[in-house]
């Protein structure tokens, strides 16, 4: 089957539409990347998401006018995909949406909203579309997130040691072998608001990380943002820019108003490495493979490098790139997969990776026009447990 997965994560500056040739055989899932095209949202969109986003108040008229603009986004994303990726062969959709507010209290996650309209999406391509990704698992008890866990499992399953995925996106999360899942803290949300802040809106993230290259790390302020705590919660658990946002940094940074502006970014990026390496440490990760936007950052890669190596025995720091899986498209690729199950009638979570009480098929199916064929899978099927990348069966050895 083919699918297009689209993506926008919790820096909201792109759509992401990954194409990808998909084949269930037995326990065994192939997935066959197609390319990836990313499309930034028009200034008045994002714009006017920035300006709804938690802690701002926004209204109901708002958030329709939002879900109808990004809807129609998604759906023009989507519609280059099928045409430029898929030669207008593609058979489904799967499209995260953007995700607007993640309820969180007392640890436990309560709701979650991703706007999108999914209608858009099918009326511009013909094709159904699953949607709506997190409320089951969350009516389930689960935390909703990381949802990349399932794939991250299937992908890994063989390769030596513990392996663990890490994806830095504005919330950096990570998947490890044993099912452990969970957000680690903002991967690039507080330096793109510092970056936003110092610049007045000129700049919208430290680009190849020269800011924060030109900056030293301010150690008072790296220990007195270590204080979050959010850290030392037990996983799962799952945040976001509700909680790391500008008006949380301002605060942060109360009484170090005369630092410079890169020593800020440094101290914030380091801020990044530091908590995902707490994080690995806290799993056993015997290797780390990393993908996310925040991969195009060489200084907080070094900086991670750096940190991982002081761990026991050192942990290396590799890229989902070098095992066949484009580190820029990982995510949207995840999506293709999970609606590729949803389809199929197959479960999308782990509930030892969200805190599920069990494991549930994800999402809302938006039908299409082309007459896809639903496939029909025999009672208590037993799912894919092994994801195999472009052919790529060297990935567990």
């Amino acid at each position: 089957m083919r699918v297009i997965g689209l993506m926008s994560g919790t820096s909201y500056d792109a759509i992401d539409a990954a194409a990808a040739d998909l084949t269930l055989d037995g326990d065994r899932l192939t997935l066959t990347p197609l390319g990836l095209i990313s499309r930034g949202y028009d200034e008045g969109l994002r714009a006017g998401l920035a300006a709804a986003l938690p802690p701002a108040a926004t209204s109901l008229a708002e958030v329709c006018r939002l879900d109808t603009g990004i809807g129609r986004a998604f759906a023009a994303a989507a519609v280059e995909a099928d045409r430029e990726l898929c030669d207008g062969r593609a058979e489904l959709v799967a499209s995260h949406g953007q995700t607007v507010y993640h309820w969180v209290e007392g640890g436990r996650v309560h709701g979650t909203l991703q706007i999108g309209q999914p209608a858009w999406i099918a009326e511009a391509t013909g094709l159904p579309v699953v949607s709506d990704f997190r409320p089951r698992d969350i009516a389930a008890g689960g935390q909703g997130a990381p949802l990349v866990s399932l794939v991250d499992r299937m992908w890994l399953r063989g390769r030596p040691g513990t392996p663990a995925a890490l994806n830095l996106g504005g919330i950096a999360n990570i998947t490890a072998a044993d099912g452990t899942a969970f957000d680690t803290g903002p991967a690039n949300a507080l330096v793109d608001a510092a970056v936003r802040e110092a610049t007045d809106g000129r700049l919208a993230y430290d680009m190849d990380g020269e800011l924060a290259a030109r900056g030293a790390v301010d150690e008072g302020l790296l220990t007195r943002l270590l204080d979050e705590p959010y850290y030392a919660l037990p996983a799962p658990k799952t945040t976001g820019k509700e909680l790391f946002h500008l008006p949380y940094l301002r605060t942060a940074l109360q009484g170090y108003e005369a630092l410079p502006a890169e020593d800020v970014v440094a101290t914030l990026t380091r801020l990044t490495a530091r908590t995902v390496a707490d994080a690995v440490r806290s799993v056993g990760a015997s290797e780390v493979i990393a993908s996310g936007g925040g991969t195009q950052n060489p200084v907080l890669m070094a900086f991670l490098r750096a940190e991982l190596a002081e761990l026991a025995d050192g942990v290396p720091l590799r890229t989902s790139g070098e095992l066949g899986l484009p580190s820029a498209a990982k995510e949207a690729y995840a999506f293709a997969v999970l609606g590729f199950l949803t389809l199929h009638g197959l479960p999308g979570t782990v509930p030892a990776s969200t805190g599920a009480r069990h494991a549930s098929v994800l999402g809302s199916i938006t039908p299409g026009r082309r007459g896809t064929q639903w496939p029909r899978m025999p009672e208590e099927a037993p799912g894919p447990v092994r994801l195999v990348v472009n052919g790529h069966e060297d990935v567990g050895r």
